[in-house]
């Protein structure tokens, strides 16, 4: 029996190394439970009026679909007349083989009913009057008013089957029926031997049937489940077009670093170029006879009517120009490009050109009746939108 559970453990080991699973980290996949049931002497008793209560908890670590490895705590309940309450415990590491998923496969999702196979070491220990105890070993006479214990420790060995019962959509809860056989390997006494047995042996009359159940929670993994997922299988030529295409996307990210690069050179070139002021003689027929006038252009943000900053030297030499020739006026007409709303528009030219009336008046002391300014609505004057976004101011000696 050792050997089997051997070769199904090296063989879970196994393909748990091989296989490709999302959720295999170390916090991923533990479970823990609690257990109820009870324990009974195999032979030389009663089978159920022998039987006592034990209780027990158990986490569990999941390697690999097939298998893992857990540490599991029992206690059983006394029932003889002593003064104790619990007289034994059981600490054992558990080794455990999902027999579905080594002999049928994983499929991504842990089955409604699954086989899982135990065994495992422990360390077991009894608590009984000292009084009882004769080298070791419990006395057949019982004396209650000798409450001195003594604590009984010895190698224990632990061989069952899980009867897996996985609920709910997500698998996160487990409902199993653990029958197993639990071995005393030290200091055994075999009936009809004139002594105690020293040394680990494997013998039926050293051993007890566990009869359990438990319920044991599945916490979430770090792929998102309460359980193992598969990951799907690429073949080569898949992952080669995969590279190439990663290859390719990196090429064309590193050729808009570059062009990026050359726009944040043109950007900051603009930055620095000093503001130009847009300024031409205009032929106008006043009276049937030709006459020059001077015409400068403030241009304007989208949506703004707000002058900037590198349009006020526009403004000034307006106001320069309205100084020096004191018989001169200005023909202040807004304008806005076709983009957005119409009425929205309208309103911007004539706030526009009224932005300039009121930084002439305000600012350099231009009297009103010297400047007409209007809104002319949405111009089309120029093919490129932003140049239409103005103000034209048209001197009139």
């Amino acid at each position: 029996m050792r050997k089997l559970f051997s070769i199904l453990a090296l063989g879970a080991m196994t393909l748990g190394a091989s296989a490709q699973y999302e959720g295999h980290k170390f916090f991923d996949n533990w479970s823990l439970g609690v257990n109820a049931g009870a324990i009974t002497p195999t032979t030389h008793h009663a089978f159920w009026k022998s039987c006592r209560p034990m209780f027990g908890v158990e986490l569990t670590k999941q390697i690999s679909p097939v298998f893992a490895f857990g540490i599991e705590g029992d206690a059983n309940i006394n029932t003889t007349p002593s003064w104790n309450a619990i007289d034994q415990i059981n600490v054992s590491v558990l080794n455990k083989v999902n027999l579905s998923n080594l002999f049928f496969g994983y499929k991504g999702k842990p089955r409604v009913f699954e086989v899982e196979a135990v065994a495992g070491l422990g360390i077991g220990s009894d608590f009984v009057p000292s009084t009882q105890l004769i080298d070791g070993f419990v006395a057949p006479t019982v004396n209650l008013d000798d409450e001195t214990t003594d604590d009984y420790s010895y190698l224990t060995s632990k061989f069952g089957l899980n009867l897996l019962f996985n609920l709910g959509k997500s698998r996160a809860w487990t409902f199993a029926l653990k029958p197993a056989i639990v071995y005393n390997l030290d200091d055994q006494f075999f009936p009809g031997l004139p002594t105690f047995v020293k040394g680990a042996h494997w013998h039926v009359n050293a051993s007890a049937i566990e009869l359990k159940a438990g319920l044991t929670y599945h916490f979430k993994s770090s792929n998102g489940e309460h359980y193992f997922t598969k990951v799907r299988p690429y073949d080569q030529a898949e992952v080669d077009g995969l590279n190439a295409r990663i290859n390719a996307l990196r090429g064309e990210v590193a050729d808009r670093d570059g062009r990026i690069s050359a726009l944040e050179d043109e950007v900051n070139e603009l930055r620095n170029r000093k503001p130009q002021v847009v300024e031409k003689v205009v032929e106008k027929i006043v009276e049937g006879k030709s006459t020059n006038a001077l015409e400068t252009a403030v241009y304007f943000q989208i949506g703004k009517s707000v002058i900037p900053a590198s349009q006020l030297p526009s403004v000034e030499r307006v106001a320069a120009y309205l100084k020096n020739h004191a018989d001169s006026k200005v023909v202040i007409r807004g304008y806005a490009s076709k983009d957005g709303p119409e009425d929205l528009n309208v309103r911007l030219a004539e706030n526009r050109a009224q932005a300039v009336k009121n930084l002439l008046v305000k600012k350099y002391g231009v009297a009103e009746n010297r400047i007409d300014a209007a809104g002319n609505g949405i111009s089309e004057m120029f093919s490129e939108p932003e140049w239409n976004r103005v103000s034209i101011c048209t001197m009139e000696d």
